[in-house]
């Protein structure tokens, strides 16, 4: 059954199998586990969207899979809202554009490496959150020339100057602050 799209009901109006069921598909449908969902659901629908509580996910389906959205899988990121967006890695990662005015929230107990490309637009900021143990290191990417925090600066083609954050739960903002130049605000050392 395709979806019907939004339907204005008129007082009287009979409410048909067809006009629920369509209801039903729109909604965030809750399951135990995915194998619960599949006994329920049958045959997927593109664009159903199901909450996994055995492992707090969220998945939608894409027409020929289900696919995770939340929480994300490590290096991917979260479709933006009105207030940003998200990613939650547990590996090293360089940032894309989609990571523009987002956060990445850093678990496990690894060492993780965050690099920073120039892909953001001016004044604009991606915001690193360290949660867990493991160090978090801010580097810049491909395109920056200038990079400061910190109390200290590098320019040039080639920089090797990072930033850690320097306590578990404490996190760091890079901002754009002219073409090629990134300056790192935060909880950091040198």
């Amino acid at each position: 059954m395709a979806f019907q799209g939004r339907k204005v009901f008129t007082a009287g109006e009979v409410l048909t199998a067809s006009d629920v069921n369509s209801i039903v598909d729109q909604t965030t449908m809750v399951f135990a586990g995915t194998a619960a969902r599949g006994s329920a659901i049958g045959t997927a629908v593109e664009g159903m969207v199901t909450y996994q509580t055995d492992s707090n996910t969220i998945t939608v389906y894409d027409g020929s899979a289900w696919s995770q959205v939340y929480p994300s899988v490590a290096g991917t990121v979260l479709a933006k809202d009105v207030v940003g967006s998200g990613t939650s890695i547990t590996t090293s990662m360089t940032a894309t554009s989609d990571l523009q005015n987002a956060t990445i929230y850093v678990s496990g107990t690894s060492a993780v490496t965050v690099t920073i490309p120039d892909v953001i637009d001016l004044w604009d900021t991606i915001t690193i959150w360290r949660n867990a143990g493991g160090t978090v290191t801010i580097a810049p990417g491909t395109g920056v020339s200038d990079w400061a925090g910190a109390g200290t600066a590098a320019s040039g083609t080639a920089i090797s100057l990072t930033f850690k954050i320097d306590q578990t739960y404490n996190a760091a903002t890079v901002q754009k602050v002219a073409a090629n130049t990134y300056r790192v605000v935060g909880k950091i050392t040198a």
